[in-house]
């Protein structure tokens, strides 16, 4: 049996937090209180909270075995801490199984299971919060979605900034603080303040007694800008009350935004360009058929049937491309089981289109190991691959489809003879609505989604896929699965 989750306790522990808050308290206490609180709820034998700034990450706050750690740092060059800041929000992990000498430490004294759950405001990390259990601990998923809960919790109140970060180079002070400056007449700066340096990148030296390094907007209005580093600030100013022409400017990083911003106008152009096509083509032959119907042969009829199912097919691609681009769901869910990769493939080509399926040369080995993921969406994947390479190669070269294993993992290859990838764009390839050639210059068609969707689908499986030139012309597109 689990380890139950005691929420009677937690709610009125975590009542008692409030009141504190409500009273005026605030930082370290309030969330030393807080994790006390959630130690015994989640059965766990102790909980610590590690604030991490530029430098590395540091214990600020723990509760029962782990209170002596308070204080330990934890560099950014450690293996501990490339372990918190990526994969999952929340997530369990065996802490004897990290090369860390923090880690040895607290597995060390019996703690060799640990659920770590990231603080974030904004995309970025304050903070991570960690139950460490022993061994032969039995969680479930409850204890993942109270810690993630209670990391939100923490995460929140580092965006109210009451006494949080501790240290005074934290994370928030640069994610979240508006950058301040003061200017005279002539718009030279004579105030800086440490959020002005982190969202600007010019440290005070730089800026004190300098020009602004952005235009300043009349007072009251607002202004977008772009910095020469990429970054997008945006800013306002008013005029200081008192005697004097002094001016203020505040200004916060709005790149991220956008980005989003960008996105959202890409998605929706490429969206109307895409769908006109399938969409132009079915309604013409539908439109065919019933004008004139009598006086179409047999086979101009199935002929205009088969295009309008070819068109809608290519529709629903695209729209489920789309759909799932725009919303960043992760494609599949089912979960990882042994198959037979071999057979998934001869599968896969024989759904394949037509006009692809017809190119394709299988190469696959009678011995290839079983892989382990899901079946199913390797459909997608091949389908992605092979109309990407059909898109990019003439249509009477052959489409080649390999597979081999190697070590822990298994493999299979789709390549193509056609007009290659430079190797400055095999990660780029990989990124939403990208291609090779944008706008009106684009002379192939599609929205730039399927190797997005090809990533997100391997990746989730725990495998990956890489593209590369291929020798004598073309390219590779190579995915890696864990062996079944």
């Amino acid at each position: 049996m689990p380890e139950r989750t005691d929420y009677a306790a937690l709610i009125a522990g975590h009542d008692s937090v409030l009141k504190m808050i409500n009273s005026g308290q605030s930082g370290l206490p309030v969330l030393t209180r807080l994790l006390g609180v959630v130690q015994p709820a989640v059965g766990a034998a102790s909980l610590a909270f590690v604030e991490f700034a530029p430098a590395g990450g540091r214990v600020i706050a723990a509760t029962g075995t782990a209170e002596s750690l308070i204080g330990r740092p934890l560099p950014a060059t450690d293996p501990a801490t490339v372990c918190l800041l990526t994969g999952p929000p929340v997530r369990e992990v065996r802490v004897d199984r990290i090369p860390s000498a923090l880690a040895d430490e607290v597995a060390g004294r019996g703690l060799r299971r640990m659920i770590a759950a990231r603080a974030e405001v904004g995309g970025h990390t304050v903070g991570t919060l960690h139950a460490l259990y022993p061994a032969d601990a039995a969680l479930d998923d409850s204890h993942h979605a109270v810690l993630g809960y209670i990391a939100a919790c923490i995460a929140h109140m580092y965006g109210d900034q009451t006494g949080l970060p501790v240290h005074g180079d934290g994370p928030v002070v640069a994610a979240l603080a508006d950058g301040l400056a003061v200017v005279d007449r002539e718009h030279h700066v004579r105030l800086w303040n440490p959020a002005a340096a982190q969202v600007t990148g010019h440290p005070p030296a730089d800026a004190l007694n300098r020009p602004l390094p952005f235009p300043l907007p009349p007072p009251g209005q607002v202004l977008d800008h772009r910095m020469p580093d990429g970054r997008w600030l945006r800013i306002t100013s008013g005029e200081l009350p008192g005697p004097g022409t002094l001016r203020v400017a505040t200004f916060r990083d709005i790149t991220d935004q956008q980005r989003r911003d960008h996105d959202r106008d890409l998605f929706v152009a490429v969206t109307s360009h895409e769908l006109r096509t399938p969409v132009t083509v079915i309604k013409g032959y539908a439109d065919t058929l019933t004008d004139h119907w009598e006086s179409l042969s047999d086979d101009d009829r199935r002929h205009a049937a088969r295009i309008i199912g070819q068109r809608a097919n290519e529709l629903a691609r695209l729209v489920d491309r789309l759909l799932t681009a725009a919303t960043e769901s992760r494609p599949g869910g089912e979960p990882a089981a042994p198959f037979d990769l071999g057979d998934a493939l001869r599968a896969a080509v024989s759904d394949l289109p037509a006009d692809v399926r017809h190119r394709i040369v299988l190469a696959l080995p009678v011995d290839l190991p079983k892989a382990l993921g899901d079946r199913h969406s390797l459909a997608t994947v091949l389908t992605e691959l092979s109309t990407n390479a059909g898109k990019y190669s003439l249509l009477d070269t052959p489409i080649e489809v390999s597979a081999e294993a190697s070590g822990r993992m298994v493999a299979f290859r789709v390549a193509d003879r056609g007009i290659g990838i430079r190797p400055e764009h095999v990660e780029r390839a990989f990124d939403r609505f990208w291609q090779g050639e944008s706008g009106d210059r684009r002379r192939y068609p599609g929205a730039g989604l399927g190797l997005y969707l090809v990533r997100q689908i391997v990746e989730q499986q725990n495998g990956w896929v890489s593209l590369r030139p291929r020798a004598g012309g073309g390219t590779v597109a190579e995915v890696r699965l864990p062996r079944g």
